[in-house]
């Protein structure tokens, strides 16, 4: 709610942020500016400041009679609208107000000859894709079609555009463009990534290491999470990696969101995380489907995804999961030819399959013979079981050497 504000006291926090922002740009003193466009921050500061335009309703003649503040009316004026607006909780207006906030700075950033607005343009950036999904959830609310993320999305293309060649704003390119991600991931159009990414890994000006280590952990993170949706797993699997090592030790709750995607692709090429480390980051969810794999437990593994349907499906892991099927029988496998071989060791590569047949249905998982010739097969075409079929004797003849190859961070499908 709006506190009441005399207007001789408006005027003086009026003139107070106006003197701000010119002796921050002429200053080049680009943290500075930076607070003063951070406009969903709540910050006291500008809570104060939007109270006092909601009293003095002719801000916008300060800003016009001095040559001073002038010559930045065309952000001056709605960077006031949208504080105004954003007090009063009309997201949509406050969306619409910055996002020319957002176009008249980026037409002085071109300008600019150095890079000392960086920081200002990450909030630009910062703010256009968090207002624009608050106005969303407005227009969604009314009954009205969701589309400012969407044009957030727009703008934020172009300032890529504006940072993308040689020199020294191209440092900030990085950051626009997990911006640009998060958008994408938002809306489920994770295509249009495509051509971002290669922007930044095919064009010659941009060298990965010298961005801002913030930046390179969450470019890996999504760029790993889109790596899984394709699964292509040793991609995945170094993106991931690399956001993992790099991320602030002290950030839990960045490294549990890489962890959540990167242990489904650790399990997929064959490397069980501790349980420690799925306690310590909250991620028991996976417990069982470790221990399932671990033990070769069929009906546990299919429990586990049961359980925790809705909560793989919404983070797009349930399908890499659900493929760890072929993982189990083979660990099930191998334990009925340890057993086989603590009992006679001549014949231990001699598997009936009736003998898995009964295996499964003691986990309460009812397969014939057919069944289980056809999932031995898989094992073998994927090569993960070493061997061949005695067909006639329904018996599976494991390898003597090595007769369950380890995928040594290999995926199953290699």
């Amino acid at each position: 709610m709006a506190a009441y504000v005399s207007m001789g006291e408006a005027h003086r926090r009026i003139t107070e942020y106006l003197t701000r922002f010119s002796d921050a740009v002429s200053y080049q003193d680009g943290q500075s500016l930076s607070r003063l466009l951070s406009v969903s921050s709540n910050s006291p500061a500008l809570l104060s400041l939007a109270d006092a335009l909601n009293t003095y309703q002719d801000a916008n003649r300060i800003i016009r009679q001095s040559e001073k503040y002038s010559q930045y009316t065309d952000i001056l004026v709605p960077i006031f609208r949208a504080l105004q607006s954003y007090r009063l909780r009309n997201l949509v207006e406050a969306y619409v107000a910055f996002e020319k906030v957002s176009n008249a700075f980026i037409q002085e950033f071109r300008n600019w000859e150095s890079a000392w607005a960086l920081e200002a343009l990450y909030v630009i950036a910062y703010e256009v894709r968090i207002l624009a999904e608050r106005a969303d959830i407005e227009l969604a609310s009314i009954g009205k079609t969701p589309e400012k993320l969407k044009g957030a999305g727009s703008f934020l293309m172009k300032v890529f555009g504006v940072l993308a060649g040689k020199g020294a704003k191209r440092i900030g390119a990085l950051y626009v463009t997990c911006q640009l991600f998060k958008i994408y991931f938002k809306l489920g159009t994770v295509h249009l990534c495509r051509s971002v990414i290669r922007s930044i890994e095919t064009a010659k000006f941009f060298d990965f290491e010298e961005f801002p280590d913030r930046d390179k952990v969450t470019y890996m993170y999504y760029t790993g999470r889109l790596e899984v949706y394709n699964e292509n797993f040793p991609a995945a699997d170094h993106k991931l990696s690399y956001a993992l090592a790099h991320c602030n030790a002290s950030k839990e709750a960045n490294i549990r969101m890489i962890l959540k995607y990167l242990i489904p692709v650790k399990l997929s090429i064959g490397i069980l995380p501790r349980t420690t480390l799925l306690e310590k980051f909250n991620l028991t969810e996976y417990s069982d489907v470790v221990l399932a794999v671990r033990r070769g437990d069929l009906r546990l593994l299919r429990h586990a995804l049961q359980e925790h349907e809705d909560r793989f499906l919404r983070s797009g892991v349930y399908l890499v999961l659900e493929k760890l099927e072929l993982q189990v029988y083979q660990r099930l496998v191998k334990k009925i030819y340890i057993i086989q071989k603590q009992k006679d060791p001549n014949k231990a590569h001699q598997i009936k399959l009736d003998v898995i047949v009964k295996a499964l249905k003691w986990l309460e998982m009812d397969m014939d013979v057919d069944e289980v010739e056809c999932i031995m097969a898989i094992l073998i075409y994927k090569n993960l079981v070493k061997g061949y079929f005695a067909h006639k004797s329904k018996v599976a003849v494991l390898s003597k050497q090595d007769p369950f190859p380890k995928l040594n961070g290999k995926p199953v499908n290699s």
